[in-house]
């Protein structure tokens, strides 16, 4: 089974966005980082694929959205990130 698509929607000196992108090489998860600063354009698209979240990061795992830095923690503390992640399945 491949290894879900992981997006991340980030910005510069964004200190969420480092704690997000830690907690994802921690567990050697490939992911896209979609710097909304270096690419604006990308930030409606955000908004959209997120409901109407404005801020950052928002992180998508195979086209789901999990939400911003405190939800992916919260999986993780709940021991629902790694099976999205596809970790130990």
């Amino acid at each position: 089974m491949p290894a879900p698509k992981v997006e991340i929607y980030t910005s510069p000196w964004c200190g969420y966005c480092t704690r997000a992108k830690r907690l994802l090489d921690g567990k050697g998860v490939a992911y896209e980082e979609i710097d909304i600063m270096a690419d604006p354009g990308r930030r409606p698209e955000m908004v959209d694929r997120a409901g109407g979240r404005t801020s950052v990061p928002q992180v998508f795992i195979d086209g789901r959205h999990v939400g911003g830095c405190d939800d992916t923690y919260a999986l993780e503390r709940a021991g629902k990130l790694d099976p999205l992640l596809g970790i130990g399945a």
